[in-house]
This record gives structure tokens, sequence and C-alpha cells, in this order.
């Protein structure tokens, strides 16, 4: 396992889409043209399968270094119904496209910290999403939580609007790793919300976990993974932490002599590996782990688990909204992004406008290729076809090859099944099949964090 982590541990993709943000067409799509696509898709599945939404909230009152989201810092919390009123704009012009009443199957709030805002003004928002919108009878609503601000009355106030699972951000429990991330939390206000969340009904609670952070040990890795351990969440993100300070200059704030080594971080990984295996949790693959009752866990079971722009879903949904600042729509034939800064946003859509930053239209290639590696990444199984195949090369069936002697996939003229050593490598097996990185290799300048 240690060889083939460290041939693997490369900069690779998270593949929430295909093709990835860098490599998306150098000209966006037109407001008319974006349009077209949602249109289309929204004709194709909104009576069969319904519609997804992403809100991201980016406002936290404390910067957290090791984060890479687009966030805005603030303790003014009067900037809440000004960007709430911004976000039912941008859905206005949505709903004024639509043919029929969109049904709402899946609902995510992003950030940032959704908690920033009160609980009072999330239930403006959310009003104002459904009074537009059927909710369908089978809905997947969840939002992310800071376990220093999330209140019981968030938490009810959400489980009335029909939310049924939290993610909290817990990333490490040891003090000095805190204390460098400036993510400090105490553990008693993780258990107080977890506890709270699941006495109110809350069916899934996860919790997001980093390794690679500054200062963190074999030792206090484990520590913070038997602390997780008392509480029992549901689902775990264990995430590789990314050291972009190029990107993030919060990131300055330590330098990578306080970060473990390449090899540390491996040991970190295998450790982290080992214990939530014990813990009875399943590898659902690329970072995120689940308990047999959780609906993930049996999505993958039934082969109906889907990934998009928030992750891991259990909602295959063809069209994602994506409503705020830096937000991602994906709409089956294009994707779409809103412009990164508050002030920009909020301008373009004034303006009545929708906020294009970037965007990208799929060619029939970009399709094919798009529908393996989700089959890739969400169901370990891939079945061959002449249009598949005749995209690879070479160069690309001898690296199949080696990945089989490896032990990773397992290929016939059928198909190709990832093994159960496989799905720590899903990235790496996923890369084989992207045309768009194979042809146009990244500059010198890192783009995509390491797999492992």
């Amino acid at each position: 396992m240690a060889s083939l982590i460290e041939k693997y541990n490369v900069p690779a993709p998270r593949y929430t889409s295909y093709p990835t943000v860098p490599y998306w067409n150098k000209e966006a799509p037109s407001a008319s043209q974006w349009m077209e696509v949602v249109n289309r898709t929204f004709a194709e599945s909104n009576a069969s399968k319904g519609i997804s939404m992403y809100i991201h909230l980016p406002f936290c009152e404390v910067l957290c270094t090791y984060c890479g989201c687009n966030t805005r810092i603030t303790k003014n919390h009067g900037v809440e119904q000004g960007y709430i009123q911004s976000l039912l704009q941008e859905w206005e012009m949505y709903v004024n496209q639509f043919p029929e009443k969109p049904v709402i199957r899946e609902l995510h709030l992003g950030g940032g910290t959704p908690t920033f805002f009160s609980a009072q003004n999330l239930r403006l928002l959310l009003e104002g999403i459904f009074k537009n919108a059927s909710i369908h009878p089978e809905r997947e609503f969840s939002f992310e939580g800071h376990p220093n601000n999330t209140t019981a009355e968030h938490l009810q106030e959400l489980y009335d609007l029909g939310f049924r699972r939290v993610s909290f951000g817990i990333q490490d429990f040891d003090p000095l790793v805190q204390l460098t991330i400036n993510r400090i939390q105490p553990y008693e206000n993780v258990k107080f919300v977890t506890e709270a969340a699941r006495r109110i009904g809350y069916d899934s609670v996860n919790f997001d976990l980093i390794y690679g952070l500054p200062y963190q040990t074999q030792k206090s890795i484990a520590a913070t993974i038997d602390q997780v351990a008392i509480l029992k969440p549901d689902r775990i993100a264990f995430y590789s932490y990314a050291h972009v300070p190029w990107v993030k200059p919060g990131q300055r704030s330590y330098t990578e002599k306080n970060l473990p080594d390449n090899s540390e971080k491996r040991a970190l990984y295998e450790l982290g590996l080992q214990k939530l295996n014990a813990l009875g949790y399943t590898d659902i693959g690329m970072d995120h782990f689940a308990l047999p009752h959780d609906s993930l866990y049996q999505a993958m079971q039934t082969q109906t688990l889907h990934r998009n722009f928030m992750g891991y879903t259990t909602c295959h949904t063809d069209l994602l909204i994506g409503l705020g600042v830096s937000s991602i729509s994906d709409a089956k034939y294009g994707y779409l992004q809103n412009q990164k800064k508050v002030e920009d946003y909020k301008a373009t859509i004034a303006a009545g406008t929708l906020s294009i930053t970037k965007g990208h239209l799929l060619s029939a290639e970009d399709l094919i290729i798009k529908e393996a590696i989700l089959a890739i990444t969400c169901h370990g199984k891939l079945t061959w076809t002449n249009e598949v195949t005749s995209l690879l090369e070479e160069n690309d069936f001898n690296q199949l090859a080696e990945m089989e002697a490896e032990g990773l996939i397992i290929n016939t003229a059928q198909t190709l099944q990832i093994t159960a050593l496989g799905k720590a490598f899903i990235r790496n097996i996923a890369m084989v099949f992207d045309r768009k990185l194979q042809d146009q290799q990244p500059s010198a300048s890192p783009i995509f964090s390491k797999a492992i």
C-alpha cells in the first residue's frame, strides 16, 4: 500500500465535473446560450427527477487559514438581508425562464458559514425559494454548520423547513492544530450540536476531517478520531489538506516546515483509514466514508450514487442550479460559474443579468467522458462501449494494464471494475479517461491538490 500511495500521490482533480474547471472553454456562454441549455435539461428531467440547488453563503466571522473556499470575512451581520435579496432575484431569473414550476429534489446550503446567517434570515431565504417551487416527496436537504455558532434554533428552523442532514467542519481536535489554523472549537461545542441535531430528528450528521494540517502527528490524529468515535457521525469526509498559499494567502501564517512531509502525510492517511474501517465506516470513494445505515452507503449499494459540484449525493438529478457568489451550476450539457466577488455578483444581479464569470458547453466527446468518469467515481464500475474505447490511446490502455497488475482494477472485455484496494485511488483511475488533462498537461504551477 505504501509504495502505491507514493506512486499515485500526484496532483489530481476531484472530478466534481468533467471537464474540470481549469479546462473549460476560454469563452463563457452568453446568458441566452446558458438559459437554452438550462431549459433543455429542465424539460428532460424536472417532472421525472426534479432539480438540485446549491446556495453559496460566503460570510464568516473569522478566517480559518486552512480553508480554500470562497469566503468574505466580516462581523457585520447587516450584510445578511441584502445578500438574501440578491439570491432571490437570481432565483427569480431562472424561475421566469422555466416552462413550469420547478420541483426541488435536492438543496444544499454551503459556504462560508451558512450559520453566520440568523435562523430567521435563513427562513426568509428558503421561504422565498420555496414560494416559486414544489418540493419533491423524497427531498434531500442539507447544510453546513459551524459548531461554534450553530444554535438549537438554527437546527430547529431548518428541520422545520425540511432539512434532515447537517455537516460540521471539525478538521481536528488538537489544540495546537486548531490554534495554528485559526479554527478553535472545543469538543463540547461539537458534542452539543451533534446531540441537538439528533434530538431534533436529523437523519444524518456528517463530520469533515482533514489530514496533513500543520503540526498534525499520528498521535494527534488518532486522538481526534477517537473523540469523533464517541459521537459516531453517520458520515465522515476525510480530506487531504491542500497547501496553496499562492491562492489562499491566509495559509502563509505557517510554512511547509510546519506541515507533515509526504511520508508523514501518507502515514496519517493510512492510520485514519485503518481507524475509520475499524469503527465500521465504509469507504464510499474519494475521501468519503459512511456507516451502513446512512443513505450515502445505501446509494452506493444500490448503484444510485451520483456526483456533482456538491460532492457525492444520493440524488441523481440532471440540473443543478447554483445561486450566490462563486457558485457553479451543472445543466448536464453545460456548466456556469458565478462571479467570485460579492460586490460584482450583487451589482450584476441588481442590473437584472446573470452573474457569469466562466462556463463551458460540453461537446459530444465531453459527454461520453463525463458519463464514463461518473460511472467510475460513483459506481466503481465502467461498462466498456465503442464510444469510450475509441477515445482512449495506447498509453491509456497501458496505464490500465499497470493498474490491473497492481490490484487496483479488474479489467475485462466487458467491464472495468475497481477493487477494494483501488477505491483509495479513484482519482488516479479517472485521470486515465480525462482527455482534456491528457491532451493539455497543466502548467508548472499546480492547479490540483494531491490525490492522497
